[in-house]
């Protein structure tokens, strides 16, 4: 069916009270990464793009990267430029809520609307391929010696990387305010920062990681998560006495705004992608864990973890 035909069905339909109006208002997406390409959120925003189109959510999805603070910059952008478009959708996540915490934003999550959370992840610490460090073990050592001697490459201040970094610092007994963090606006510069060897330890989402250490351009050292990852050989922090555990989530939002009705049409439109066969097969490429929730509950949950994440960070002395 041509795309113009379909629109005229779908108004039909939605006159004769067949279809909510909003499901002609959501045929065309507008797409939120407050991210530049290559990093999690834009894999994730393009994935999630894909499936509201496969599965007929959607008639067509446009991307607008805006990478920068850890999200605060592109949630500024949607906030301001989207009011009352129910249309539009942002990524976001456990990162954003980080950056929020360390950063002065001009906006507020909470301006926004709050859609789902839909995936959970760990992330994984490598080296570069040249590194003169073998092992975690190495790279502990020398942080002992001298903090400011290890660079830590990863996304925004305030993400899950550096959040984990700080962990590790005051659990090996070195000031976290002494480490020296490197931020990047995006998950394609620090892939190139690693691959450099312009930082001495970077750490990301293990799917952003996962082609360079299966061809051996980085050393997987160790990963954030409670047990070793399905399919990995990657051990964890805990197995090598150091007791960090820490999980990064995404989601999405909605615009500022838009009614109740509208906001549980995108809610089905995201569950729906959810469902579909090709968002399955990017969570099972990408290692991603489902972590669908909704409604009051997904609400309730970004404000506890937004105050479980405040705590972690003030008592590693980042905030």
């Amino acid at each position: 069916m041509r795309r113009q035909t379909f629109l005229k069905s779908m108004a039909a339909l939605a006159a004769g009270g067949a279809l909510p109006l909003s499901a002609l208002a959501a045929a065309n997406v507008k797409m939120m990464i407050p991210a530049n390409p290559g990093g999690g959120w834009d894999t994730t925003g393009r994935a999630l793009g894909k499936a509201l189109q496969d599965s007929g959510a959607a008639s067509s999805v446009t991307y607008d990267n805006r990478g920068g603070a850890a999200g605060a910059l592109g949630l500024a952008q949607f906030v301001n430029g989207s009011k009352g478009d129910p249309n539009a959708l942002m990524v976001m996540g456990a990162v954003m809520l980080g950056g929020l915490i360390t950063g002065k934003p001009p906006v507020s999550l909470s301006q926004a609307t709050p859609i789902a959370r839909i995936s959970s992840e760990y992330n994984v610490f490598v080296l570069p391929a040249n590194s003169p460090f073998k092992s975690m073990k190495d790279v502990i050592e020398q942080l002992k010696k001298d903090p400011g001697s290890i660079k830590w490459g990863g996304g925004s201040r305030g993400s899950t990387e550096h959040i984990a970094a700080a962990m590790i610092a005051r659990e090996v007994g070195v000031d976290p305010s002494k480490i020296n963090y490197v931020a990047f606006r995006g998950g394609g510069e620090a892939i190139a920062a690693i691959l450099g060897g312009n930082v001495s330890i970077g750490g990301s989402g293990y799917s952003e990681f996962a082609e360079y250490i299966t061809s051996g351009k980085m050393k997987a050292l160790a990963v954030t998560s409670e047990t070793r990852l399905p399919g990995t050989t990657v051990p964890t922090l805990k197995e090598q006495g150091i007791n960090v555990v820490l999980g990064n989530w995404r989601g999405v939002y909605g615009a500022p705004g838009i009614s109740a009705d509208q906001r549980k049409a995108l809610t089905d439109m995201v569950l729906a992608a959810l469902r579909s066969k090709t968002w399955i097969e990017a969570s099972q490429k990408n290692g991603w864990t489902p972590a669908v929730l909704t409604g009051a509950a997904f609400d309730k949950f970004v404000d506890d973890d937004f105050a479980s994440l405040r705590a972690t960070m003030a008592k590693s002395g980042m905030i």
